[in-house]
């Protein structure tokens, strides 16, 4: 059940009933997205707003299932699903028929939804709507209601200042209408923001062309008309970690990092379980000792590359915590993984899924083995904890090279002519990250400042108390 708070305003006339502010929130149904705008709405209810957080079916089962083992808390966000369009059995990591059938079906039934809210009660009407950039049309079914409506940038800043700028490079003849780079050069928006290889652009990924196809046409001609009719364009970052992105987006406010701090327990829109056992394993490693290895929710591995991984990690002398999930490569095999458990006995822990900013925020944790996704990145960001990258697709490679170029707070791993990551280089690049103090100093840094963002008087905490000052008159 969401919070029903009720204001009264006291006037010249008498006192006047202020009616409470409802909120509905709706992100893309994948768990990059889905997480941070969970994050935001925990953020919306502490100024006194009710939230009903939308979902699809298929995500919404997955959030309930993952919160009833936390059957302890008591969210106070009202979670709502509406179908997606597909069968039962239909596979839902084939992303261009996910997104033709949302585009498909699920604005209608938002609109249905929000006039079945605003219809069981007056005094409780949806005044604005929050949506995910990616699913833009719910902000064209706000328009036509005549409700408030704020975009949400789930990624980074240059990202889509980059995605804005496609009809630009197509028009100067850098790519072509299909997203295909002419030439095999480095493509710059600023000589402050790192370039993008044009081998690796943000709709580059591993798969069948069709999938390519979707994410560039969404970058490149949907971005701009689902920005058109929202009244707030906000971000999950803060000025100062990229402020000439920042400068190349009119209008764009930053809020992040977003971030749960004192709420650490809070449900942060995890997909799966979160395995708490490794909570108790870190409380007895050394301070800053813990290799932390975390590749997301999509990045998957061949055999081979999954083996290196594996006995890299035995190489080394130092702890780690690896979150491996069960989908990480085709037929992940137990009988491996219990005979590499018997190998390392207790320098190392394994679980499906952690609880990472709770992971990342203890002091045994050393560094970060990450794919360099956004949320992770602004994560480790906030924690202080440096980086070995490891990108997989998109726009990870770009994050890669702000922790490692623009921040310094990290390095990267480099394959070999085969394309494999090999267990020396990984060995290699761990203990250089581990003896790298300038590295750990800058990361610390960062950190701080990060912090003053989101604390009275910071950028990103005055940005938001604007934006809830706005939505409540």
């Amino acid at each position: 059940m969401c919070f029903r708070i009720k204001v009264w305003i006291i006037c010249g006339q008498g006192v006047m009933e202020r009616q409470p502010i409802h909120v509905l929130v709706i992100p893309f149904p994948a768990q990059g997205h889905v997480a941070p705008l969970m994050k935001f709405s925990h953020k919306i209810v502490d100024h006194g707003i009710n939230v009903t957080f939308v979902t699809t079916e298929f995500i919404h089962a997955k959030l309930t299932a993952s919160m009833a083992v936390k059957s302890e808390e008591k969210s106070p966000i009202r979670l709502v699903s509406i179908p997606d369009g597909l069968e039962p059995g239909d596979d839902r990591k084939d992303t261009p028929k996910l997104m033709e059938s949302i585009e498909k079906v699920m604005p209608g039934h938002l609109k249905d939804l929000i006039e079945k809210i605003n219809q069981s009660n007056d005094d409780d009407q949806i005044s604005c709507i929050i949506a995910d950039t990616t699913v833009g049309w719910a902000l064209e079914v706000a328009e036509k209601m005549g409700i408030k409506r704020a975009s949400v940038w789930p990624a980074g800043p240059a990202n889509l200042a980059f995605a804005l700028h496609i009809p630009k490079l197509i028009e100067e003849g850098i790519i072509d209408i299909k997203g295909t780079p002419i030439e095999n050069n480095l493509i710059w928006l600023s000589k402050d923001i790192p370039a993008w290889s044009s081998t690796i652009l943000p709709w580059s990924c591993p798969g069948d062309s069709k999938t390519q196809k979707c994410f560039f046409e969404s970058y490149a001609f949907k971005m701009n008309h689902y920005l058109r009719p929202c009244n707030w364009l906000l971000c999950n970052s803060f000025y100062e970690l990229d402020s000439p992105a920042c400068n190349l987006i009119p209008g764009i406010i930053p809020i992040g990092p977003l971030i749960l701090g004192n709420q650490l327990g809070s449900h942060a829109g995890s997909f799966l379980p979160q395995d708490s056992t490794c909570l108790s394993w870190l409380e007895k490693q050394v301070v800053g000792s813990v290799i932390y290895v975390s590749f997301g929710s999509i990045a998957t591995f061949s055999q081979q590359q999954f083996d290196e991984l594996t006995l890299s990690l035995e190489l080394i002398s130092q702890p780690f915590l690896w979150v491996v999930r069960s989908d990480v490569i085709g037929g992940l095999n137990s009988e491996f993984l219990d005979g590499f458990r018997t190998r390392i006995v207790d320098r190392g822990k394994i679980v499906e899924w952690a609880p990472q900013e709770k992971v990342l925020a203890h002091p045994s944790i050393a560094c970060f083995l990450s794919h360099c996704g956004w949320n992770s990145t602004l994560e480790g960001i906030s924690m202080g904890v440096p980086f070995l990258c490891w990108p997989y697709y998109g726009d990870q490679f770009h994050n890669k090279s702000y922790i490692c170029d623009v921040w310094k707070i990290g390095l990267g791993l480099n394959s070999d002519e085969n394309g494999l990551i090999t267990r020396h280089e990984i060995k290699t690049k761990i203990e250089t990250l581990l003896s790298d103090d300038g590295i750990k100093i800058n990361a610390l840094k960062l950190k701080e400042i990060a912090k003053k963002s989101v604390t009275d008087g910071g950028s990103s905490f005055k940005n938001f108390k604007s934006f809830i000052e706005q939505i409540k008159h």
